[in-house]
């Protein structure tokens, strides 16, 4: 019997539904106990148990892999990122990585347009005042009046510039390739390098993959091009800011703000600095939800999950009919 360890943390609330599909197709399914995503040393002890991992960030370093080779043939991703796995180590391995391309693209981009606008409105200050009895006006700003600066211009970051575009932000973008020009006439954006941006942009969105070039790419240095007034959001990756330069940067008025979805470790530590900042707002890496796209996440997964194993995954439809949430 194949056997699927089961780790994705979107997915095991909703393992139940799930077990009549994976008993379809002859499938044991392990599944752990999960604090956000399993370690290494965690996952060294279900090495050569199991065929196939539907997994959320799970660290599937060299070592893990190495372990788990032989037996292991597909890592099914939930989601997209796919930097907590070693890649090139897998290839070696001949351990098959999948994923879902462009799976939280709209949630994501809502999310950072929210952010933008509670910063540049006031709006929870001044309902915080309002409940305290002060009746305080605030100085605040149009979307219009503002710069926008996308560093990354992926799926996620081309969504949240053509949202910038609709409220009338002028737009500023940076990336390591070269991005289409009918894009960038379409929503009328402006590449620059990274340092240009950081020092003309009043909202810096972090939209890049988590790779070599990305790493601490928010650092002291690079935050120190940011305007007093500036405000960075992350709703990316974690280590593509250096967290302790960030602290002292909000703490410092270096910067005006910062709207965190995700952290350089996760969950955040219950000591972070960052729980009592109030130029902070913070969320537990959740930018992603949506009840429709991680229905068509946790069936995709397990589409790539069969694929890797070599299992028919025509019947997949029907059971989707059958198991699926409708909308």
């Amino acid at each position: 019997m194949l056997t699927i360890l089961l780790s994705a943390p979107y997915m095991i609330p909703e393992v139940k539904r799930f077990e009549p599909v994976f008993a379809y197709f002859g499938l044991e399914v392990i599944q752990p106990i999960v604090n956000e995503r399993l370690s290494e040393e965690e996952l060294l002890a279900y090495a050569g148990q199991f065929d196939a991992a539907i997994c959320g960030d799970d660290r599937f370093t060299e070592r893990v892999l190495q372990a788990c080779a032989g037996r292991l043939k597909v890592i099914s991703k939930w989601g997209t990122g796919i930097d907590s796995i070693d890649r090139q180590a897998a290839a070696r391995l001949g351990i098959q990585v999948r994923n879902t391309p462009n799976a939280f693209t709209l949630p994501v981009a809502d999310t950072t347009l929210g952010y933008i606008l509670l910063f540049v409105r006031k709006l929870l200050w001044m309902d915080e005042q309002m409940k305290q009895g002060h009746w305080k006006k605030a100085q605040t700003r149009s979307l219009a009046e503002c710069t926008l600066g996308v560093i990354g211009v992926g799926n996620v970051g081309k969504a949240v510039l053509r949202r910038g575009r609709a409220f009338g932000m002028r737009l500023l973008g940076n990336d390591i390739i070269d991005i289409a020009p009918d894009f960038l006439r379409e929503v009328e954006v402006k590449m620059l390098p990274l340092e240009e941006l950081l020092q003309q942009a009043d909202f810096v969105s972090l939209h890049c993959d988590l790779n070599p070039t990305s790493y601490h790419l928010i650092n002291k240095n690079t935050l120190s091009l940011m305007k007093p007034t500036a405000v960075l959001i992350n709703t990316a990756r974690g280590p593509i800011i250096e967290e302790p330069a960030l602290i002292e940067a909000l703490r410092s008025q270096q910067i005006a703000g910062a709207a965190l979805d995700v952290f350089e470790n996760e969950p955040l530590p219950h000591d972070s600095p960052l729980l009592a900042m109030n130029n902070v707002f913070l969320a537990p890496h959740n930018a992603n939800a949506s009840p429709m796209a991680w229905e068509r996440v946790h069936w995709n997964t397990i589409r790539n999950a069969l694929e890797g194993l070599g299992l028919p995954t025509q019947p997949l439809e029907s059971l989707r009919e059958q198991y699926g949430k409708t909308f």
